[in-house]
C-alpha cells in the first residue's frame, strides 16, 4: 500500500511520531518546540542551533532532534502497531480526547487499544497507593461501581494496588473505564495486569504516550499521572502515603484545573496521610460516590453551548421508565439540581446518574451555578 493511502502513515503522523521517538524529548520540552517552530515538520527541519534557543534543549538533544528527520524507525513502529491492533492517534485526530487536549502540555502522539466513546466526556480518576489496605480496595472498588452505574467512566493507572481496584470496579459493575500506561503498550507493567488490561480493553480503551515497546522507568510514572486527571473530570485519591505517586496527580489535578476529591482514612495509618492531608487543604470530603455525582452535577456538560431558543425543538428519543420520571420534573425554564434532587422521590445517585443520560442523548443541559433544563 502507498503511503499516502494509509491514513496511519500520514506526514503529519509520520513527523510526530518521529519526534516522539527521540530519547529525551519530554511533554513539556515538545510543547515548547511547537510553540516556537509551529509544527513538527518545521521542528525536525531546524538547524541544531536553532533548537538549543529553546529552553531546556541541549545540543546533544538537539543533534538527536536533527538526526530524527530521516529516522525510518517510524516505519516499522507503525507497521508494529498495525500487527498489535494498536491505533496512533495525533491531537489532530477526530476520536483524541477532548478534555486531554485543553490541558498544557497534552501528548502529541497516543497510542490506544481499545474504544474512545462520546460519554468518556464524564469521566473520573481513581488513584492511591500500590500497597493499599484492604478497606481501600474496597473503598476503590465500591466507588468505582457506583461511578460505573451512573454512567462514569473511570479512568486509573493499572498499577498494583488501588488502581487495579477500581479498574475492576467499573469492570464488574458493568461499565466503562480506561487505563492510561507508563510503559509502551506492548510491554505490559506489572506483568500481571495483563488480563486486566484486556478486560479494559474489551470495556473502555488502554493508551500510553510512551513508544509501543517501552520499558519501565521511573519518571515516565510522574509524567503519566498528568494524563489520567488530564482525561478526567476531577480525580478521587483513596489512600496515599506522604509521598505517594497518587499525590503527584492531585497536583495535576489542581494544576489543569480539575477537582480533586479524597477519601478519609485511619489517622494512624500511614496510608491515609497523604488523602488527610488533601482534606485539610480543601479537597472534597468523600464519604460515597453521591459525595462526587453531586459535584459533576454541578458542572456544565463538556461541549455544550447555551440552551436553545424556544423556536427550537429537540426530538425526544425513546425513554425507558426511569428516564422519562426524571425528565418530567425539568422544564425549559433552568431550575437547581438541589431542587430537582428534592423534588423527586427516587435516590439522589438514581437521579444523577439518569440526569447524565438525558444529556448524553441531548434533551436536557446543564448550565453554570449547578442548573439544568430541557432543550425543547
Amino acid at each position: 500500500m502507498e503511503q499516502s493511502e494509509d491514513p496511519t502513515c500520514s506526514p503529519e503522523l509520520v513527523q510526530a511520531l518521529r519526534l516522539n521517538l527521540v530519547k529525551g524529548i519530554g511533554p513539556r520540552a515538545q510543547q515548547l518546540l511547537l510553540a516556537k517552530f509551529g509544527s513538527h515538520e518545521n521542528v525536525l527541519r531546524a538547524s541544531v542551533k536553532e533548537l538549543t534557543y529553546v529552553r531546556g534543549i541541549g545540543q546533544k538533544l538537539a543533534q538527536s532532534i536533527r538526526e530524527a528527520r530521516n529516522d525510518e524507525r517510524v516505519f516499522s513502529e507503525l507497521q508494529k502497531c498495525r500487527e498489535q491492533g494498536v491505533r496512533i492517534f495525533t491531537r489532530k485526530h477526530e476520536q483524541y480526547p477532548f478534555l486531554l487536549n485543553e490541558i498544557s502540555d497534552p501528548p502529541e502522539i497516543l497510542y490506544v487499544r481499545g474504544e474512545f466513546h462520546e460519554k468518556d466526556k464524564k469521566s473520573i480518576g481513581i488513584v492511591g497507593s500500590r500497597r493499599c489496605s484492604l478497606y481501600g480496595q474496597l473503598q476503590a472498588e465500591k466507588l468505582a461501581a457506583g461511578l460505573a452505574r451512573a454512567g462514569i467512566t473511570v479512568v486509573s493507572g493499572l498499577a498494583r494496588g488501588i488502581d487495579a481496584h477500581a479498574h475492576r470496579g467499573a469492570l464488574e459493575a458493568g461499565g466503562r473505564t480506561i487505563a492510561v500506561m507508563a510503559t509502551g503498550l506492548a510491554n505490559v507493567y506489572p506483568p500481571e495486569h495483563r488480563d486486566l488490561m484486556e478486560d479494559v480493553e474489551r470495556n473502555g480503551a488502554v493508551l500510553s504516550e510512551s513508544a509501543l515497546d517501552q520499558e519501565a522507568l521511573p519518571g515516565l510514572f510522574p509524567q503519566r499521572n498528568r494524563i489520567i486527571s488530564g482525561l478526567s473530570l476531577g480525580v478521587v485519591i483513596v489512600e496515599a502515603a506522604q509521598r505517594s505517586g497518587a499525590l503527584h496527580t492531585a497536583r495535576h489535578a489542581m494544576e489543569q484545573n480539575r477537582d480533586v476529591f479524597a477519601v478519609p482514612g485511619r489517622i494512624d495509618h500511614p496510608e491515609s496521610v497523604g488523602c488527610l492531608n488533601l482534606l485539610k487543604d480543601g479537597a472534597i470530603l468523600v464519604r460515597s460516590v453521591d459525595d462526587i455525582l453531586n459535584e459533576i452535577a454541578s458542572m456544565p456538560f463538556l461541549g455544550e453551548q447555551n440552551i436553545e431558543t424556544e423556536e427550537s425543538t429537540v426530538e425526544i428519543p425513546e425513554l425507558n421508565e426511569l428516564e422519562s420520571s426524571v425528565f418530567d420534573l425539568i422544564s425549559r425554564d433552568p431550575q437547581s439540581i438541589d431542587q430537582l434532587l428534592q423534588t423527586s422521590t427516587l435516590e439522589s445517585s438514581k437521579v444523577l446518574s439518569t440526569l447524565t443520560f438525558l444529556e448524553m442523548k441531548r434533551i436536557v443541559t446543564r448550565l453554570p451555578g449547578g442548573l439544568i433544563a430541557r432543550k425543547n
